[in-house]
This record gives C-alpha cells, sequence and structure tokens, in this order.
C-alpha cells in the first residue's frame, strides 16, 4: 500500500493526475461547499487569537488547496490571519497545484504560505489535518484458529495475488492492544487493520507543537463500532473517478486506496506522546456548533443567483446528513498547553466512548 501510494513517480500521491474535485477521484469536504471552511474559520479565529501574536497554521497533506484558500479568506474576513500558513506536503505535484490555486484565488495572501518537508520546531498555532489518517498505509492482520496471520501482496504469473504471512512480534503487540480496547478477542476468520505509521506520526506532532491544537477529521469511528462484527472483511477501500470498491490491487499507482480511522488508537497514542484528548464528536456537530447555520444563512443571502444557492444547499446537506458526512466523519482535538474554550465540540463531545 505504501508503495502504491507514495512510490516516487509512480505512487498515487507522487504522480500528476487529478484526484480531488468532480475531475478526479474523490471529494473532500472543502470541494464540496465553501461553508465547511467558513464554519471551521471560527473555531480557528478562537483558539489563534487565545494563543496571541505569531500564532501560526499548518495544515498536513493540504490536496488541491481549496481549504488553504478558504480559509485565509475567511480568517481575512475574521481579522484573525495567522502570521504563518504553513503547508507540510510530500506530494511535489499537489505542491504545484496547491500553489497555482493560491495564485488564482487569494494572490494577496500568498506570501503567508510557506511549503515545509519537514517539521516545524517550536510551532505555536494550529494544526490541522483533513482526510489525512485515512491515507497512511494501513497493515491487515487476519484471525485464524492457530495463530495471526499478516494480509500481504505479492505477485504471481497473473499479476498480483493476496499472500499470508506469519504475523511479526509488533504485529501481535498491536493485535493485543487492540483486543484489550476492545474488552474480547476477535472471532476466527476476522480481519483487522491498523495504521503503523500512527504513533510515531503523532509523536512527530507533539515534538513539533510547542503550544496550541491539532485538528483532525477523517471517516472512522471509536474501536466499539469500528470493530463491530459486520466489519469482518475490515474497511480498506479504494478510489477511482468516483468508484467505490474494494480491490487494491487493480490499477495500483492509478487508484486512491484507504480504511477507516481508530479513533481510539489516536487517542492512546497522542496521550502516549504526551497529547492532551480535548475533544471527539461528529463532523455535524461540530460545524453546527462553529456556526455552521449562521454562516450558511449568511452565504444563503449574498448569493445573487438560484443556481449558487442550490449549490450551497445541497452542499450544506451533504456536510451534515447522517447518510452522506455529517456522522461518517468524526473531529478529534488534541491540545497542548491550550485554555480556550472550543465551540466545536460544546454541542456534543463524545470523549466518553473512546
Amino acid at each position: 500500500m505504501r508503495l502504491a501510494l507514495y512510490a516516487p513517480s509512480l505512487g498515487y500521491y507522487a504522480a500528476g493526475m487529478t484526484k480531488f474535485g468532480a475531475a478526479g477521484d474523490f471529494v473532500t469536504a472543502p470541494e464540496v461547499s465553501p461553508l465547511f471552511a467558513r464554519s471551521l474559520a471560527r473555531q480557528l479565529a478562537e483558539v489563534l487569537s487565545s494563543l496571541g501574536a505569531g500564532a501560526e497554521m499548518l495544515e498536513f497533506g493540504a490536496g488541491s488547496g481549496a481549504l488553504a484558500v478558504e480559509l485565509l479568506l475567511a480568517l481575512e474576513r475574521l481579522q484573525c490571519l495567522p502570521s504563518r500558513y504553513l503547508i507540510l506536503e510530500v506530494s511535489a505535484s499537489l505542491r504545484e497545484v496547491q500553489r497555482e490555486r493560491l495564485k488564482q484565488s487569494a494572490p494577496h495572501l500568498l506570501e503567508r504560505v510557506v511549503w515545509l518537508e519537514a517539521w516545524p520546531q517550536d510551532f505555536v498555532g494550529v494544526m490541522l489535518g483533513n482526510e489525512v489518517l485515512d491515507a497512511m498505509p494501513v497493515r491487515m492482520l487476519e484471525v485464524t484458529a492457530r495463530e495471526p496471520l499478516r494480509v500481504a501482496v505479492g505477485d504471481s504469473a497473473h499479476g498480483l495475488v493476496w499472500a499470508k504471512l506469519p504475523a511479526s512480534e509488533d504485529d501481535l503487540r498491536v493485535l493485543a492492544e487492540l483486543e484489550a480496547a476492545r474488552g474480547e478477542a476477535f472471532p476466527e476468520g476476522y480481519r483487522v487493520e491498523f495504521h503503523p505509521d500512527l504513533p510515531g506520526w503523532l509523536q512527530g506532532v507533539a515534538q513539533a507543537l510547542k503550544q496550541g491544537l491539532v485538528l483532525l477529521f477523517d471517516y472512522g469511528a471509536a474501536a466499539h463500532e469500528f470493530y463491530a462484527p459486520e466489519r469482518w472483511m475490515g474497511t480498506l477501500r479504494c478510489h477511482l473517478r468516483h468508484y467505490a470498491h474494494n480491490d487494491p490491487l487493480i490499477y495500483p499507482g492509478l487508484q486512491d486506496i484507504t480504511a477507516w480511522v481508530d479513533f481510539s488508537r489516536v487517542a492512546r497514542c497522542a496521550k502516549n506522546s504526551s497529547l492532551d484528548v480535548v475533544g471527539y464528536t461528529m463532523q455535524a456537530h461540530f460545524l453546527l456548533g462553529c456556526g455552521l447555520a449562521e454562516v450558511y444563512e449568511q452565504a444563503f443571502a449574498e448569493a445573487e443567483r438560484e443556481v449558487d444557492r442550490l449549490r450551497l444547499a445541497q452542499g450544506f446537506k451533504t456536510l451534515m446528513m447522517p447518510g452522506e458526512m455529517g456522522e461518517r466523519f468524526k473531529v478529534m482535538a488534541l491540545g497542548k498547553g491550550l485554555d480556550v474554550s472550543l465551540s466545536g465540540f460544546a454541542m456534543r463531545d463524545f470523549r466518553g466512548r473512546l
């Protein structure tokens, strides 16, 4: 999965193909509607103001640049621009896409944007990751009557095939951790997924963050829901031209491969890295807490064309409806040295479910 997604020049995120929006393979919340960023900006303004002059923004993997553009414009209207907007992006082709979008849509704010290739030091501000965790390579284990096996990929005369290997000591350690969190062993035949890079990534976040907030948006669930009996084959999904399927062995490097996020494990790894878990809720509750209804009403009143009003209404529904992004997407807030109430979690905070 790592090679299929990130191999230089050949991996899905390393190649220069269109990935986001109607012409790509999938749509993220910032592309669905500007209402997402405009609502989120209200939460960011609260935190940036509390941290004082010099507070910065850092976006992990800025995708098409849509979120960066809308956030900067919204924060400008709120008179709460960060001193710098940093983007940590591993894909050279996506860095160019982001730069061009900023030049076209917010040229006067481009000087505030800095692209990074490594973690910053002594960062004070807000770190933001929208659909970052689900793009990390996932490892899959299959529980058998004798011993757990790692589900891997092999080569054959007919192409790529599934292969099963003995689980490593690290695999077994993580499996034991997940079973302890679940409160019981996984049944025979169950396929367990986890992101092996997650602990190290969160350690990097914690080491870079001196003071501030980390907001993570992704589809996933707490462990009791994530490892439900009906998900016995895992959550691995592929996206190609807006068609979703579950065969990652076809079109390697040409399709997106993702898996749900176990937010209970994210919380444990964050705490082990000395980060505080300061909020966890559904995207719908978060956006409403940030004032989405008011943002929508204002945008609707300002829209001059009927087609623009229809797009706003459709975007609102997609962001909020349970069958769309409202419940499937969760928001987790991690903090360090933070002393501010977070309006996005005022309506509902489900940390007790983690």
